[in-house]
């Protein structure tokens, strides 16, 4: 059985453990990277990518900020759903025909679950969707 598997990519350690905690308590399994050059090794890993439904990225880090991190993505996996939550309201234009959702923090954990619910459902159509409880049932 397929278990809905997120990539979580935030040089903020603390940050990275508060939405991997909310995420593994909601069903989710989780598989954080403190470095976007990190993360794109680990997608690159064709065995790896394959079982990846979600990428949460930060938008400020170091050596790449969100918007280079996503095209890389998008020249691995086009479709691979993506969810920027920055702190920088006015970043959300360089992500402008990347197909992302944009989110500015403070992103409260029940918005955070639904985003996450929301573009898996959408993008996957449900196939590879486990049923894991939504926000307002979890």
């Amino acid at each position: 059985m397929h278990q809905n598997t997120i990539l979580l990519v935030d040089d903020n350690a603390l940050q990275a453990t508060v939405r991997r905690t909310i995420l593994e308590r909601n069903g989710y399994t989780v598989i954080a990277a403190l470095h976007p050059v990190k993360a794109i090794e680990h997608l690159q890993n064709s065995k790896q990518s394959d079982v990846i439904d979600l990428v949460i990225t930060d938008h400020i880090m170091p050596g790449m900020n969100g918007s280079a991190f996503v095209r890389e993505i998008r020249s691995i996996m086009p479709e691979l759903p993506v969810l920027v939550i920055s702190g920088m309201e006015d970043a959300c234009g360089e992500y402008q025909d990347l197909n992302v959702e944009f989110r500015t923090k403070p992103l409260l954990p029940d918005l955070l679950l639904k985003c996450v619910w929301d573009l898996m459902r959408s993008t996957n159509s449900g196939s590879r969707l486990e049923e894991v409880p939504t926000p307002a049932s979890a």
